[in-house]
Parts: C-alpha cells; sequence; structure tokens
C-alpha cells in the first residue's frame, strides 16, 4: 500500500495501486483543496485532469437536452473523477461533478495518467476493476432506488458519506439528500426527523452527526453491505474508518 490510510484520511483507490507506479503518479500529483458549489467538469469540457477525493464528497450531475438536471452518484475516498481518461474518450458528455462537501483531493494530470494506464497492465488491472465496482454502484443505485423505502435509503447514503468521508459529522444539505434519493425535500426532513426522534442522528443546520452506527446500519437497506463487499472483493481493500461501538461524541 502506497499510504498509510490507517494513519491519515488517504483515497482508497490510490493505495489499491501498485507501489511502483503510485511513486512516479505521486510526482505529478498535487493536493488542492476544493470548496462546496464548484464544478470540477462541465458536460462537454475535455478533461484535463483527474481527481482522487480524500475528505470531499462529489455529486455526479446529469443535464438532459432541455437543460433540466438530475444527481446520479458520489463520489468520495474511495473513487475518483475523470474516469473517461482512460476508457477511450477525454471528455465528458452530459456529467457534470459538483463539489457537494469541501474537502481536498489529489490532482494529476489525465495524460499522464493515460500514460501510465497504456503502458502498465497492473495498474490497467486496478483501474479497470474500479470501473467495474463503479458500474456495480450505479446498478444498485437504480435497484435501490425503485425497491427501497426513503427511510431504508437515507439511512444507506448516510453511511455512504460516512465512510467516504472518514467521519460520523458532516456538512450535508437536506436539497443534496432529496436529490440524491430522488425524492421532494419534504420527504427528506420528515425522515431525518424520525431518525433523529430514535436517536440515531442528530440534525443541525446543514449539518448531521450518526450517533448510533449500529442501528443506522441496521435501519439501512442491504445495499450499503452488498457495495462495500463488492468494492473489496474488486479492489481489495476494507473501508478504513471503524465507528464506534455505539454513540460518537
Amino acid at each position: 500500500m502506497p499510504q498509510d490510510t490507517d494513519t491519515a484520511p488517504s483515497n482508497l483507490l490510490l493505495a489499491a495501486l501498485p507501489r511502483d507506479v503510485y511513486e512516479r503518479l505521486e510526482k505529478n500529483m498535487q493536493q488542492v483543496s476544493l470548496s462546496y458549489g464548484n464544478i470540477l467538469h462541465h458536460p462537454g469540457e475535455v478533461i484535463r485532469d483527474v481527481y482522487f477525493p480524500i475528505d470531499c464528497l462529489i455529486s455526479i450531475t446529469i443535464t438532459m437536452s432541455d437543460g433540466s438536471t438530475a444527481e446520479s452518484g458520489a463520489i468520495g475516498s474511495r473513487e475518483m473523477v475523470g474516469i473517461n481518461a482512460f476508457m477511450g474518450g477525454n471528455e465528458t458528455t452530459q456529467t457534470e461533478y459538483i463539489i457537494q462537501v469541501s474537502g481536498s483531493a489529489m490532482r494529476l494530470s489525465a495524460e499522464v495518467l493515460l500514460y501510465e494506464f497504456d503502458r502498465n497492465k497492473t495498474m490497467r488491472d486496478v483501474l479497470l476493476r474500479y470501473t467495474q465496482a463503479y458500474i456495480a454502484q450505479v446498478s444498485q443505485n437504480v435497484a435501490c432506488n425503485r425497491l427501497h423505502t426513503i427511510e431504508k435509503r437515507c439511512a444507506r447514503w448516510l453511511l455512504e458519506v460516512r465512510d467516504r468521508m472518514h467521519s460520523d459529522k458532516f456538512s450535508l444539505t437536506q436539497e443534496f439528500i432529496s436529490h440524491m434519493l430522488g425524492v421532494r425535500r419534504s420527504g427528506v426532513t420528515e425522515t431525518l426527523g424520525k431518525l433523529q426522534n430514535t436517536g440515531v442522528i442528530q440534525v443541525s443546520r446543514k449539518k448531521i452527526q450518526i450517533l448510533d452506527n449500529h442501528k443506522l446500519e441496521e435501519i439501512s437497506c442491504e445495499c450499503h453491505g452488498v457495495l462495500q463487499n463488492e468494492y473489496d472483493r474488486l479492489l481489495g481493500f476494507k473501508q478504513k474508518f471503524s465507528p464506534s461501538d455505539k454513540r460518537t461524541t
């Protein structure tokens, strides 16, 4: 493992790369701060840089021909922004990436990434397995949104954010959660209120804290565990964030 993920938050996809490949990439990487609302890529733009989030959260937004938009997923510390850079196309189409939770990320030239992807089979295998895991996430999201209740889906998304942020306390707007779940904001407000009344979470203005991780996992649908297992199976890493047994302060 090129980075010590036990001592500090890191991007788990970078940590899955062979050490020699990571060391070559590291010479060309820069740690950057990303602020809420910033857009990393607009639809149709050529991808010149890719990003490996460390402790920020990025939403994937799809823009339709009439200009309407919808969030289709989220990217955090186990993923990357700019998958098109090594998948045969170097530009986005309808996809836009927006910072939803401020934090830091490692930035790398897409040209450097593609060069290493083409010349190193081991790195290529890691990124293609990541692509497979990402497709599994998209597929699971479709099934989850169709079959599971708002409460289960909300619990699942809070756990997903926890895992990506390496923390059980984070800034997250109810508007963003409503887009992720594909429901009205009033439905999210009601669901968060129920979770708060049962002592699972604490909600304040734009901030959510998970108070009982195990209970939240019990409320969540199966999708959270399914995707954790799939990422581990394909990329060979375990989620490093270890919540407390019951309650956090």
